[in-house]
């Protein structure tokens, strides 16, 4: 054992101690792969292993203090009311050691505000506790944070990708045909290169344009929790500006991979569509013409959670699940570079018929994770115009030139996101034979499946079922319903399904309806 090792143990055991931090309790020690942290009162406190890996540097005292400034820093980007400050552990001439006390500093600590771990989204994910609004309410914020951040045109890119891919790789050999065979640690790595050789144009592209930024790194839900109800995001990677300087959708990939492995599809379909519709209209077309790279993104985070489970489970060698969890998230590597091929499905019908709800309960089950683009016409209207999804449009923006373009921007979409491999799902009232002809032949240019859908309800129940939305993008009310059923809609060729029931009932006529299309069946 060198003396930094010995001496960082030294302090770690100081820490364990409820006199290190002026606590009566005992203090709870949580030990990750690079550092420990010790909860003591209503104080969390973070130090450093002295380790070297390929990826990090915390062999030396300066390393660790310099990382723990950066953490600090990097931070208070998201969570600025959680990190306190950086405090020494020092050593006094009489060798006893205190926190941010006289003498010699030894050691560097992250000083944070303590929180309730139930508050974390790993453990709420677990007791069922993320709902649909928390995740909208979270892409938001992640939105917001990307936009924030500035281009870094000097990192990311195909090669520094690669370099990832690389190290992913070195990683998983240091459990070869002990956790990970080594057989499948050779197919993913000969998978993950064909597909960068094959998507390395379109990284420099958005390298060039701006979209690598200073983003997070670390961004899965163990990584969130809910700070006076809010979802905020902490402790990101500070240590390695290869892994933070990436890439805004490699950022948000961490995220959907995680919703997806917890079984949390929907979750993770809807995060995907909140953020996007929480774009500028320009930025949301690029960013789902990037959609593309997503099974590769999706594919090199499943990785990452493997090898680092497999790594925490050598200081916790009775853990069991830690290599069960390696395992899962290295299968699920494998199966994201395999997506189903893309698809295009068009649900129709008046305000108040439940497009949108049918629309978000079919997505997460098309195509390639995390499931369909929905391309709704409310929330492109509210792009469109420059306002947030749920900023109210006067009737003086409901024009028919501006109808047009919102469906013209339906197809604009959809055509970048079929081309990008991702499955697609229309939502608007599509009245008009014209309308519904221009989308469909959307999916015929591409040579893509097509299925269009015309809700049916009894109009009676329209207006209401529109009035009673709250906390919706669509500013359709009772009187707009009623202008609506005058509408000469012309010989309705798509399927037609009753949507006077449940949403449940009109699920399962849908379902029914697509899986007499077999490119619809799943």
């Amino acid at each position: 054992m060198t003396d930094e090792t010995a001496g960082w143990r030294r302090v770690a055991a100081f820490l364990a101690t409820p006199g290190a931090c002026g606590v009566t309790d005992a203090v709870q020690v949580i030990d990750t792969s690079i550092s420990l942290v010790f909860l003591a009162g209503g104080f969390a406190y973070k130090i450093k292993k002295p380790v070297k890996l390929n990826f990090l540097d915390f062999s030396t005292r300066e390393y660790r203090q310099t990382d723990c400034l950066r953490e600090l820093a990097l931070n208070r980007r998201t969570a600025p009311s959680i990190y306190l400050g950086v405090v020494a552990v020092t050593e006094a001439a009489d060798g006893s050691l205190a926190l941010g006390g006289p003498g010699r500093a030894v050691e560097w600590a992250v000083k944070m505000q303590r929180f309730d771990r139930d508050a974390l989204l790993d453990h709420m994910a677990v007791h069922g506790g993320l709902t649909p609004d928390l995740i909208a309410r979270l892409a938001c914020n992640i939105a917001i944070f990307h936009a924030t951040l500035a281009p870094e045109p000097e990192a990311g890119g195909a090669e520094s990708f690669r370099r990832s891919l690389i190290s992913n790789d070195t990683e998983y050999r240091n459990f070869a045909d002990t956790i990970f065979s080594s057989r499948d640690i050779c197919a993913l790595l000969d998978a993950s290169l064909a597909a960068l050789d094959r998507l390395a144009p379109l990284l420099e592209q958005r390298r060039a344009a701006g979209w690598v930024r200073h983003c997070h790194g670390d961004l899965h839900l163990g990584n969130i929790f809910c700070l006076d109800g809010e979802p905020t995001p902490f402790d990101c990677i500070e240590f390695n500006d290869a892994i933070a300087k990436i890439d805004v959708l490699y950022d948000l990939a961490f995220l959907l991979m995680d919703l997806w492995r917890c079984g949390l599809g929907p979750l993770a379909n809807h995060c995907l569509n909140e953020y996007l519709a929480h774009l500028s209209s320009s930025d949301a077309l690029t960013c789902i013409e990037g959609l593309s790279l997503l099974p590769l993104f999706l594919s090199s985070r499943a990785g990452v959670r493997a090898f680092v489970m497999a790594r925490t489970s050598l200081s916790q060698p009775d853990n069991v699940q830690l290599i069960t969890e390696a395992r899962i998230f290295f299968s699920l590597a494998h199966q994201f570079l395999h997506p189903s091929p893309p698809r295009l499905l068009a649900v129709s019908g008046f305000s108040g018929s439940g497009k949108s709800v049918l629309a978000r309960a079919l997505a997460p089950a098309l195509g390639a994770a995390p499931g369909a683009l929905i391309l709704r016409s409310d929330e492109i209207r509210k792009q469109l115009a420059g306002v947030a999804p749920l900023t109210p449009l006067p009737g003086a923006a409901y024009t028919p030139e501006s109808s047009a373009q919102v469906y013209a921007s339906i197809m604009q979409r959809a055509r970048l996101a079929l081309c990008a491999g991702q499955c697609v799902i229309a939502d608007a009232v599509y009245a008009r034979d014209e309308e519904r002809a221009a989308i469909e032949s959307v999916a015929s240019e591409l040579g893509v499946p097509f299925q269009g859908v015309w809700l049916d309800a009894p109009p009676e129940i329209l207006p209401a079922r529109a009035s009673a939305r709250r906390g919706d993008p669509s500013d359709a009310d009772a009187a707009i319903v009623r202008r609506q059923l005058e509408y000469d809609t012309g010989r309705i060729d798509w399927a037609r399904i009753d949507a006077g029931g449940t949403v449940d009932e009109t699920l399962a006529h849908a379902q029914a309806c697509l899986s007499r299309n077999p490119a619809f069946t799943a």
